[in-house]
Parts: C-alpha cells; sequence; structure tokens
C-alpha cells in the first residue's frame, strides 16, 4: 500500500486517480501509523514552500517522513513535495527542508539567459542525466508537465534528469537511495507520468 501524505496543500485528485488507473493500491492519509505501515509513500505539494513545510510540522509529519525515508521505505516528492526533499529553500526567506537530498531550492527567473515567462509551464522534454528506476519505462526527450517558478540547485550528486528552459537546465528529477524527488507532475504528464508512477510503485 502507498500511503499518499495529506496535509492540505496538495491537489490530490489527479494524483490518485492517476494511481488507481496503473492498479496500485493507495491510502490518502496524514496518520503516522498508516504512513509506518504503507510500503512506499508519496509526498505531493503546491504552494508556497513555507507554508507548505509549516503544515508538515503542524501534522506531526517530518520526523514520521524522516524515519520511514532513512529506514529505507521508497518515497516519491512530486512538485512542491520534491522541493521540500532538499536541504532548504529561498522562497520568500530561507527555509530549512527535510535535508534528503543535497542541494538548494532558488529561484527561476535570475538565472533565465533568454525572455521567457515565469512560471516554468507546460509540457517539456527529459533530457537524462543519470539512470534512474524512476524511467525504466521511458525513453530520454519524452514530454512531461511542469509548473514552477523555483528548482532546486547546487545538487548535481543527486540529478537524475534536467529540462532546458530560457537557456537554463533545469533539475527536473533528483533521487537519493530511496528517495526520489520529480520537479514535475507525472500524475498530469498523460502515458509517460503513467508510466513513471508505475514505475515507483514497483520499487521495493
Amino acid at each position: 500500500m502507498i500511503a499518499v501524505i495529506d496535509y492540505g496543500v496538495g491537489n490530490l485528485f489527479s494524483l490518485t486517480g492517476s494511481l488507481r488507473y496503473i492498479g496500485a493500491e493507495i491510502k490518502v492519509t496524514a496518520k503516522r501509523r498508516e504512513i509506518e505501515d504503507s510500503s512506499a509513500v508519496i509526498l505531493p505539494g503546491v504552494g508556497a514552500f513555507g507554508d507548505a513545510y509549516a503544515r508538515l510540522e503542524e501534522y506531526g509529519l517530518v520526523d514520521v517522513l524522516l524515519s520511514q525515508a532513512r529506514s529505507g521505505k521508497p518515497m516519491l516528492g512530486i512538485c512542491l513535495g520534491m522541493q521540500m526533499l532538499f536541504d532548504c529553500s529561498f522562497e520568500y526567506g530561507e527555509h530549512r527542508g527535510l535535508g534528503l537530498i543535497k542541494g538548494d531550492v532558488c529561484p527561476i527567473a535570475p538565472d533565465l539567459k533568454q525572455s521567457v515567462k515565469v512560471p516554468h509551464m507546460g509540457w517539456n522534454s527529459l533530457k537524462f542525466v543519470r539512470p534512474s528506476p524512476l524511467f525504466r519505462y521511458i525513453s530520454e526527450g519524452e514530454y512531461v508537465y511542469f509548473v514552477h517558478s523555483y528548482y532546486a540547485k547546487n545538487c548535481k550528486e543527486g540529478i537524475t534528469s534536467a529540462a532546458e528552459y530560457g537557456g537554463v537546465t533545469l533539475t527536473a528529477s533528483a533521487e537519493n537511495g530511496n528517495v526520489f524527488g520529480t520537479q514535475f507532475h507525472p500524475e498530469k504528464s498523460g502515458a509517460a507520468g503513467l508510466k513513471i508512477l508505475r514505475a515507483f510503485s514497483e520499487i521495493k
């Protein structure tokens, strides 16, 4: 059973629908025991980093997420959920993250070399940086759906795929052992996204 973390800042409808479509057994929950009893954990998220992390603390989820990750259980962060896996974020100040993947979350706008809109929103192709079990069913160059104004930097060791935007190479996915993150939304990325979710559900 995959525990999908519900802490009040994730749009869970598309994600749970996609997971059920691929036949995954899921439980939408914020309860420690249910998270501990799961076979894997997905941390979704939309909105501002500081507010979302404060919600994790309010729900008492920081410690349980850290303990589950350190136990070796597969964990997937999606969009803001991925960003919270990193050490810190500089979105409206400086905020600590879960520290499960080395790196910082920084604004896209100052790094752009071309005149493009922020947020980075819409479909973009993936460039594989190193092999990942998440990509066992897809090929390099497939398109996935993004919507974000901040991205992970200083995380060279963890990057598994990237996307080019405005002359900048953006971190599209990263991982550290059993902890995985996608800046894009697999649940909104059509067939490629479903294949990524399927691959995650099969990780033991």
